[in-house]
Protein backbone atom coordinates (compact mmCIF):
# COMPACT_ATOMS: atom_id res chain seq x y z
CA UNK A 1 0.00 0.00 0.00
CA UNK A 2 3.19 1.97 0.80
CA UNK A 3 4.32 1.55 -2.77
CA UNK A 4 1.10 2.77 -4.23
CA UNK A 5 0.60 5.76 -1.92
CA UNK A 6 4.00 6.79 -2.94
CA UNK A 7 3.75 6.65 -6.58
CA UNK A 8 0.17 9.18 -6.54
CA UNK A 9 2.24 12.26 -7.33
CA UNK A 10 3.80 10.66 -10.11
CA UNK A 11 0.26 9.34 -11.81
CA UNK A 12 -0.95 12.92 -10.91
CA UNK A 13 1.80 14.30 -13.14
CA UNK A 14 1.60 12.06 -16.13
CA UNK A 15 -1.85 12.78 -16.01
CA UNK A 16 -1.61 16.25 -16.04
CA UNK A 17 1.07 15.74 -19.27
CA UNK A 18 -1.65 13.76 -20.61
CA UNK A 19 -4.62 16.45 -20.46
CA UNK A 20 -2.22 19.31 -21.80
CA UNK A 21 -0.80 16.72 -24.80
CA UNK A 22 -4.59 17.08 -25.77
CA UNK A 23 -3.66 20.73 -26.75
CA UNK A 24 -1.88 19.20 -29.96
CA UNK A 25 -5.13 18.30 -31.44
CA UNK A 26 -7.51 20.90 -29.76
CA UNK A 27 -5.77 23.77 -30.54
CA UNK A 28 -6.43 23.62 -34.65
CA UNK A 29 -10.47 24.47 -32.55
CA UNK A 30 -8.73 27.14 -30.61
CA UNK A 31 -8.89 25.16 -27.82
CA UNK A 32 -6.42 24.62 -24.93
CA UNK A 33 -5.87 23.88 -21.53
CA UNK A 34 -3.00 24.94 -19.26
CA UNK A 35 -1.59 23.40 -16.45
CA UNK A 36 -3.33 24.82 -13.79
CA UNK A 37 -6.64 23.78 -15.69
CA UNK A 38 -5.45 20.19 -16.29
CA UNK A 39 -4.79 20.16 -12.27
CA UNK A 40 -8.46 21.83 -11.87
CA UNK A 41 -9.51 18.68 -13.89
CA UNK A 42 -7.78 16.15 -12.09
CA UNK A 43 -8.95 17.12 -8.80
CA UNK A 44 -13.04 17.43 -9.61
CA UNK A 45 -11.88 14.07 -11.23
CA UNK A 46 -10.66 12.80 -7.80
CA UNK A 47 -13.28 14.72 -5.79
CA UNK A 48 -16.10 12.70 -8.25
CA UNK A 49 -14.61 9.43 -7.67
CA UNK A 50 -14.59 9.86 -4.16
CA UNK A 51 -18.67 11.26 -4.09
CA UNK A 52 -19.10 8.39 -6.48
CA UNK A 53 -17.24 5.54 -4.04
CA UNK A 54 -15.47 4.48 -7.30
CA UNK A 55 -12.08 4.09 -8.55
CA UNK A 56 -10.09 4.71 -11.45
CA UNK A 57 -7.26 2.45 -12.69
CA UNK A 58 -5.18 2.83 -16.10
CA UNK A 59 -6.24 5.75 -18.82
CA UNK A 60 -7.46 8.79 -17.97
CA UNK A 61 -10.98 9.51 -18.71
CA UNK A 62 -10.19 13.24 -18.98
CA UNK A 63 -8.38 12.69 -21.95
CA UNK A 64 -10.82 11.01 -23.46
CA UNK A 65 -13.67 13.32 -22.99
CA UNK A 66 -11.52 16.28 -24.26
CA UNK A 67 -10.87 13.92 -26.77
CA UNK A 68 -14.52 12.79 -27.58
CA UNK A 69 -15.88 16.84 -27.43
CA UNK A 70 -12.94 19.11 -28.50
CA UNK A 71 -14.86 19.71 -32.13
CA UNK A 72 -17.96 20.08 -30.75
CA UNK A 73 -19.93 23.05 -32.09
CA UNK A 74 -21.15 24.47 -28.65
CA UNK A 75 -17.37 24.41 -26.98
CA UNK A 76 -15.38 27.63 -26.96
CA UNK A 77 -12.36 28.74 -25.21
CA UNK A 78 -14.99 30.87 -22.85
CA UNK A 79 -16.57 27.49 -21.65
CA UNK A 80 -14.20 24.58 -22.61
CA UNK A 81 -12.84 24.26 -19.16
CA UNK A 82 -16.05 24.37 -17.48
CA UNK A 83 -17.64 22.40 -19.81
CA UNK A 84 -15.11 19.61 -19.26
CA UNK A 85 -15.64 20.01 -15.59
CA UNK A 86 -19.18 19.55 -16.18
CA UNK A 87 -18.13 16.27 -18.31
CA UNK A 88 -16.37 14.86 -15.65
CA UNK A 89 -18.62 15.03 -13.24
CA UNK A 90 -21.95 13.59 -16.16
CA UNK A 91 -19.42 10.90 -17.07
CA UNK A 92 -19.06 9.55 -13.55
CA UNK A 93 -22.55 9.83 -12.03
CA UNK A 94 -23.74 7.68 -15.18
CA UNK A 95 -21.48 5.15 -15.13
CA UNK A 96 -22.53 4.54 -11.22
CA UNK A 97 -26.57 5.32 -12.81
CA UNK A 98 -25.94 2.79 -16.05
CA UNK A 99 -24.80 0.28 -13.29
CA UNK A 100 -21.30 -0.19 -15.81
CA UNK A 101 -23.27 -1.74 -18.34
CA UNK A 102 -22.14 0.94 -20.78
CA UNK A 103 -18.23 0.98 -21.54
CA UNK A 104 -16.42 4.06 -21.22
CA UNK A 105 -15.98 4.70 -25.00
CA UNK A 106 -19.38 4.11 -25.60
CA UNK A 107 -20.76 6.54 -22.94
CA UNK A 108 -18.27 9.11 -23.76
CA UNK A 109 -19.75 8.42 -27.77
CA UNK A 110 -23.28 8.13 -26.44
CA UNK A 111 -23.21 11.66 -24.43
CA UNK A 112 -21.20 13.40 -27.31
CA UNK A 113 -24.17 12.33 -29.66
CA UNK A 114 -26.33 13.54 -27.02
CA UNK A 115 -24.62 16.74 -26.35
CA UNK A 116 -24.76 17.83 -30.32
CA UNK A 117 -27.93 16.37 -31.72
CA UNK A 118 -30.20 16.73 -28.28
CA UNK A 119 -29.32 19.06 -25.86
CA UNK A 120 -27.55 21.63 -28.14
CA UNK A 121 -24.48 22.05 -26.03
CA UNK A 122 -26.76 22.14 -22.88
CA UNK A 123 -25.30 20.10 -19.78
CA UNK A 124 -28.45 20.71 -17.85
CA UNK A 125 -30.49 18.40 -20.72
CA UNK A 126 -27.60 16.00 -21.40
CA UNK A 127 -27.72 15.42 -17.49
CA UNK A 128 -31.59 16.03 -16.52
CA UNK A 129 -32.92 14.56 -19.51
CA UNK A 130 -31.12 12.60 -22.28
CA UNK A 131 -28.72 10.28 -19.50
CA UNK A 132 -31.56 9.98 -17.42
CA UNK A 133 -33.72 8.11 -19.44
CA UNK A 134 -30.73 5.87 -20.87
CA UNK A 135 -30.11 5.33 -17.34
CA UNK A 136 -33.68 4.20 -16.48
CA UNK A 137 -33.66 1.88 -19.88
CA UNK A 138 -30.45 0.24 -18.87
CA UNK A 139 -31.95 -0.31 -14.96
CA UNK A 140 -35.40 -1.85 -16.40
CA UNK A 141 -33.43 -4.04 -19.42
CA UNK A 142 -34.76 -2.24 -22.12
CA UNK A 143 -32.17 -3.67 -24.76
CA UNK A 144 -32.08 -0.71 -27.25
CA UNK A 145 -31.50 1.92 -24.45
CA UNK A 146 -29.59 4.73 -26.28
CA UNK A 147 -33.14 4.55 -28.33
CA UNK A 148 -34.90 7.32 -26.08
CA UNK A 149 -37.81 9.03 -27.77
CA UNK A 150 -37.36 12.54 -29.00
CA UNK A 151 -39.86 15.25 -27.66
CA UNK A 152 -41.09 17.84 -30.17
CA UNK A 153 -40.55 21.14 -29.01
CA UNK A 154 -42.91 22.37 -26.52
CA UNK A 155 -43.90 18.84 -25.61
CA UNK A 156 -43.29 17.64 -22.13
CA UNK A 157 -42.57 14.37 -20.87
CA UNK A 158 -44.79 13.26 -17.49
CA UNK A 159 -42.56 10.39 -17.18
CA UNK A 160 -39.82 11.93 -16.56
CA UNK A 161 -40.54 15.19 -14.18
Amino acid sequence: MDKFISRLPALAGEQKGEIVDCNDKTQAYHLALSEKDAEMLIATKNEVLRKNSRVEFGGSVISKLILGFYDSPYISQHNYVETIDDLIETFYYYKNETLDEISDDDLIQLMRELFDKRCYGSIELLQNRELGRISHNVKYGIWDFDKVQALEPGEEDEDYE
